[in-house]
């Protein structure tokens, strides 16, 4: 549209158009409920108010992610000594570390953008397209391009364009799951009026009178008027939160806050600025710990540069320089973010395999070294469709539905029937089966079906308005209409008792009494052409339907309605509650046919019913979400369930999952309370009461937005790092809040997808379990490439500090390496091994090892070791080599100027270099292999390869084959880099060697001996073991028996922790 949000006009009006008559709504709109906008009202609103979509939707710029990656730590610090290189006029050296900058930051970006690309396209709002009424015709306009003032109708099966004000409705129900989390439909009236009342004593989710935008109306049809679009909508709202950042503590510039506030406020706000460019307050654990690696090393490098200059006497010639600049090169590690980011857009890739988007690359390693999960339960952990799981038929027994894996497929899957414990045996139903079976070839006989059961089936598939039906094309079942419906129609399709059935078989609808929220209960009345008589049927909330009764069961069961029956009828109903099921009763009545042409009253209807029995609705679990739980739970992550649904609905899919154990009496006495909370109790505590628990709940039932967030700040001051799942846009702030933020990509939200680090494409909570393995194998991975690269530094700076030693005839500095030979051995040699390291495949036990330390980060006290362990026997055979050319055979000649190019004086010291070129060469490559597993030894890397042979060590290097090839063609290219005539001696400054080749080759055996040695010492005496034990704070166990599968708590102890082999 070419105008900026803010020249947009205010959507603004006397009162929230939910507390206004429809008649204000529309005279301030200046529309008509007839005839709607004309097009010059259309465009004149459109211009003032903007499209109706929401900001943000066109995706990061690419100047943005440019930007991020050229103040990337190591590249600011690569740059400096760039610009140190040209000014001593080392062009050559300065050009390839130009090359190196400019690769590292087209490689960012390139895999960035991409990334966000992707994310592109999921971008998009719900609805796109709506029904208005303009100048009196009913147009299809995108949603886009409605406008306050539109007169838009919805049916159902519609997605809500905007928030409208309803002026009519009938049987009008939304899905706002999106934006309330609550996954029961919500019943509109588009008739009720809150003129007494205002903003914030109604709540969003009680203004019946009004739809929101990317809602989905599941039932009836409306009419309303818009009057709010975009950003205005409630869905905008929260976008609007999400946008704005809010500023740590003490940041305030006010004097309120003290005397010299706005200078400690304005101190702190430079410093946040100036860290989170320079990458040391941003950002995720690894990126922080590089960053300021980065500039440690700058800083050790600058430290050596002034110890180059102070042996020099501080004569600082072009060659003492270029001397100070190789030892700074030589500290730091050029090529770690190429590989770094290379390894992480390879891990990206294998994410997009898996249903998984990761928007920015970092993501996976964060995900990592998360320690808890917090995840909605609606539609992530639960398929978000309702299965009729239980039918009690009262002193019949209980109908169970088992093996039902597809909630609109009513062929899969089987019944099995319990009879009712005081039922006799003599009274046992003839012909019902125990077990019936279903395909899709065979349904039951009528005559199978117990009479009480066929009632029960009549009432529940005639009253009722969704539809069930195979499509033979797709070869797939299709449903329609309100979940609750489909569940109750599925289940009577599993007795060839559908509604379409019934009519072909003679029923017809005579009347119909929608279902009414505020009586919470629906009525048809029916007749069969065999039957002489009209049957009215009921089905609505338990406790509605059972006041209404007079009877209880049919035929031979049938009784009267007493208050001890009446009891026990409402404690099977908390009986199915208790197991997490939504519970509906059925009922009927017989009524004489002359009342049926006359306007017969509800009330009139809905009276002296027989009740025929209780379903027990079921919103199943993703059949992968019980592995998965288990998984992380194997993995020391803990699951938290945070949903809108009852406590003990929550309760039973909690338990289902694994995410509470079966048996709560496993569990100790001061922990259980604490494990399941309505997000009332949890609210209600002050966070002085939260820290004190023993246990953050895993389970906190009717929970809101603010709850989520303030579960997530909770779990900071435990210091967990923390993972939140979600796919509505009441899921956002928390999404945003967590250090790791997963949304959904189908069902999801723009706003959810927005403010998440990482989008499920398939909607599946599995999915995380390879996104959280594919971030520890990432994470191991990082850890053997950042060990191969700076071990490789600390050998060639140990090299070039005591070679300041070596000095020749004028008293200058001969280098025992030149600045090329470094820079080639760090980009070149150390590089592709490093790019093979970071493509590790998972070791079998990842998921079996507790989440790394993200305080530490990479940087464990074992990878410190190791790195300074390894960096000096490197630099030790190195430094050895150089002495035995020079000082044996050579004889401590050094010659003269040999730094600046070839002279004859230069033959020792250049063969000399040629040796340690080599042999440093080798040893980095030789140490790639070594580095596949940080304690098992080289000749035996994998446990599985070492029972089926006696030396695996071919078959275990050989299995990654790009580090296989890496090696050894890197191996072989020293050779021409020695002998190559020209190549040598005026880039390299080294010559053709002969007898020093063994020096070199002999080298390898020491390095290996050593590095072998230092594992075995490690294991020996289990150092650093217990980085790679289980250490969860508490953690779910699931063990299985022959005859059932039970859960417990328990607490690992130090006994536990057992030394890996």
């Amino acid at each position: 549209m070419g105008i900026s949000a803010k020249d947009l006009k205010e959507q603004r009006y006397s009162r929230h158009p939910f507390l206004l008559p429809v008649e204000d709504v529309l005279n301030q709109l200046d529309t008509g409920q007839e005839n709607g906008l004309d097009e010059r009202k259309v465009q004149n609103a459109q211009q003032a108010y903007g499209p109706n979509r929401l900001e943000g939707d066109g995706g990061v710029p690419w100047y943005s992610i440019l930007i991020k990656q050229i103040s990337n730590a190591m590249i600011l610090v690569l740059v400096l000594a760039m610009a140190l290189s040209f000014g001593v006029t080392d062009y050559v050296e300065g050009g390839v570390i130009t090359a190196v900058i400019v690769l590292n930051v087209l490689i960012g970006f390139y895999q960035e953008f991409q990334a966000e690309k992707k994310m592109d396209s999921l971008r998009a709002l719900s609805s796109p397209s709506a029904s208005v009424l303009r100048e009196g015709h009913l147009k299809t306009v995108p949603s886009s391009e409605v406008v306050p003032g539109d007169v838009v109708q919805i049916k159902t099966g519609d997605t809500v364009p905007a928030d409208l004000r309803l002026f009519d409705s009938m049987n009008l129900e939304c899905d706002e799951k999106i934006l309330t989390g609550e996954a029961v439909p919500v019943a509109k009236e588009s008739t009720s009026t809150f003129t007494d009342k205002d903003e914030v004593s109604v709540g969003v989710g009680d203004r019946i009178n009004m739809v929101y935008s990317s809602s989905t109306v599941t039932r009836g049809r409306g009419s309303g008027i818009v009057v709010f679009t975009g950003m205005s909508t409630e869905i905008g709202k929260i976008a609007q939160s999400m946008q704005g950042k809010s500023r740590k503590a003490n940041r305030s510039i006010s004097r309120a806050s003290g005397t010299f506030q706005p200078a400690k406020g304005a101190a702190l706000r430079v410093w946040d600025a100036v860290g989170a460019f320079l990458g040391l307050t941003t950002g995720t654990p690894l990126q922080r710990k590089l960053s300021k690696l980065a500039y440690l090393l700058f800083g050790c490098a600058l430290v050596l540069a002034i110890v180059v200059f102070g042996v020099n006497k501080f004569n600082v010639t072009n060659e003492v320089a270029i001397y100070a600049i190789s030892t700074g090169i030589a500290i730091i590690p050029e090529s770690l973010i190429a590989v770094l980011t290379i390894t992480m857009v390879v891990g990206m890739t294998q994410m997009r395999k898996r249903k998984v988007v990761v928007r920015q690359l970092s993501a996976l390693e964060a995900l990592g070294g998360v320690t808890n999960i917090c995840s909605d339960k609606t539609g992530t952990l639960t398929q978000g469709q309702m299965i009729t799981r239980k039918v009690w038929l009262p002193d019949v027994g209980t109908y169970t539905a088992e093996g039902v894996e597809e909630a609109s497929d009513p062929t899969k899957g089987s019944i099995s029937f319990s009879p009712d414990k005081q039922r006799q045996p003599s009274t046992s139903v003839a012909n019902t089966k125990s077990d019936i079976s279903f395909d899709s070839e065979k349904t039951p006989e009528a005559s199978d079906i117990e009479p009480s059961l066929q009632a029960f089936l009549l009432s529940t598939a005639l009253c009722n308005l969704a539809t069930v039906r195979y499509n033979e094309q797709k070869a797939e079942w299709q449903t329609t209409g309100d979940p609750t419906e489909i569940a109750l129609q599925v289940f009577a399709n599993r007795f060839g008792h559908g509604k379409t059935t019934l009519k072909e078989g003679g029923w017809q609808d005579m009347k119909e009494y929608p279902f009414d929220s505020s009586i919470k209960m629906m009525t048809v009345i029916c007749k069969n052409k065999d039957h002489n008589s009209s049957i009215a049927f009921t089905k609505g909330a338990a406790e509605r339907v059972i006041d209404l009764c007079a009877d209880i069961g049919i035929d031979q069961y049938q009784q009267g309605m007493s208050q001890k029956r009446k009891q026990e009828i409402l404690q099977q109903m908390d009986k199915l509650a208790s197991q997490g099921f939504r519970v509906i009763a059925v009922a009927q009545r017989t009524l004489q046919d002359h009342a049926i042409g006359s306007e017969l009253p509800r009330e009139e209807v809905e009276k002296d019913l027989t009740l025929l029995g209780l379903a027990g609705l079921y919103d199943p679990p993703r059949l992968e979400t019980k592995d998965a739980v288990k998984e992380c739970t194997t993995a020391g992550i803990k699951v938290h369930m945070l949903t809108g649904d009852h406590p003990s609905t929550a309760s039973a899919i909690a338990r289902e999952v694994g995410i509470l154990p079966r048996n709560m009496d496993l569990v100790s006495a001061d922990i259980a309370p604490s494990l399941v909370n309505t997000a009332r109790q949890f609210d209600g505590m002050t966070d002085a009461e939260i820290d004190a628990l023993p246990t953050l709940p895993l389970v906190i039932a009717r929970c809101a937005p603010d709850t989520k967030t303030r579960m997530i700040a909770a779990l900071h001051r435990r210091n967990a790092f923390a993972a939140m799942t979600g796919d509505g846009v009441n899921d956002a702030p928390s999404l945003k809040a967590a250090d790791v933020g997963i949304a959904m990509g189908l069902a999801g939200s723009d706003v959810a997808k927005g403010a998440a680090d990482i989008v499920l494409t398939d909607d599946n909570f599995a999915s995380i379990v390879s996104a959280i393995e594919e971030g520890r194998r990432m994470f191991d991975n990082i850890q053997k490439f950042i060990l191969h690269l700076l071990s490789a530094n600390i050998g060639e700076v140990i090299l070039l500090i005591v070679g300041l030693g070596f000095q020749d005839e004028s008293g200058l500095s001969v280098f025992p390496l030149s600045p090329l030979q470094i820079l080639w051995i760090n980009m070149l040699t150390s590089s592709f091994p490093a790019f093979g390291l970071g493509r590790e495949k998972a070791s079998s036990d990842i998921m079996r090892h507790p989440p790394h330390d993200n305080k530490r980060g990479v940087f464990t006290l074992q990878i410190i070791v190791d790195m300074m362990v390894y960096g000096v026997i490197m630099g030790t055979c190195a430094l050895l080599t150089f002495v035995i050319i020079v000082y044996g055979p050579g004889h401590g000649d050094l010659g003269a100027d040999c730094n600046r190019g070839y002279n004859e004086t230069c033959n020792v010291t250049f063969r000399a270099r040629a040796a340690v070129f080599a042999e440093l060469t080798w040893l980095i490559l030789i140490s790639a292999w070594e580095f596949k597993s940080l304690r098992r030894s080289m000749f035996s890397l994998d446990p599985s390869t070492a029972k089926d042979s006696r030396f695996p060590f071919f078959k275990d290097v050989y299995e990654n084959k790009f580090l296989f090839w890496s090696v050894v063609l890197g191996a072989l290219s020293v050779f021409p880099a020695v002998y190559i005539p020209g190549l040598n001696t005026k880039v390299f400054k080294h010559r053709g060697i002969g007898w020093e080749w063994a020096l070199s080759f002999g080298a390898i055996v020491i390095y290996v001996l050593g590095v072998e040695l230092w594992k075995a010492v490690k294991r020996r005496w289990s150092l650093f073991a217990k980085e790679e034990t289980v250490k969860a704070e508490s953690v779910f166990l699931e063990k299985e028996t022959s005859d059932a599968r039970r859960s417990f708590f328990s607490v690992n102890s130090e006994s536990d922790m057992k030394e890996k082999p």
